[in-house]
């Protein structure tokens, strides 16, 4: 089974794009598992991933196409958080949603598109910008 981390963030449209690159892969649906990863930096005591409108989308999606997945949530600074835990479960592939920045607003803010890609030590799949 091919594993493949993804990094769902609050914007549903760009989650959306990350579940399409994923069904597109070429062993997508029988071959591909998707663990979808939420990291709150900030959270409500009572808030949970299954409270982020993003991930349900995906969620849909993946049963739409018969995608097999489960979910994570976990707390920190994203990229790091999910370079980390797609380590530790030993992940086929990271995906993260593209999202398009200005140079200055890069430099500024960070990408965690980026992050994760100087971080990880196996492939990463950059969504396309909605």
């Amino acid at each position: 089974m091919f594993h493949v981390v993804a990094g769902i963030d609050d914007n549903t449209e760009r989650a959306l794009e990350q579940a399409k690159a994923i069904a597109s892969l070429p062993s997508a649906p029988e071959e591909v598992s998707v663990t979808l990863v939420h990291t709150f930096t900030f959270k409500e005591p009572e808030t949970t991933i299954d409270d982020i409108e993003a991930v349900d989308a995906v969620r849909t999606h993946l049963d739409e196409q018969g995608i097999e997945h489960d979910t994570h949530e976990g707390d920190g600074e994203p990229s790091e958080y999910l370079v980390q835990y797609a380590t530790e479960q030993d992940a086929d592939l990271i995906c993260v949603g593209g999202r398009k920045r200005t140079p200055a607003g890069k430099a500024l803010f960070g990408s965690v598109s980026q992050q994760v890609l100087l971080g990880a030590d196996r492939p990463v799949l950059v969504s396309p910008t909605p």
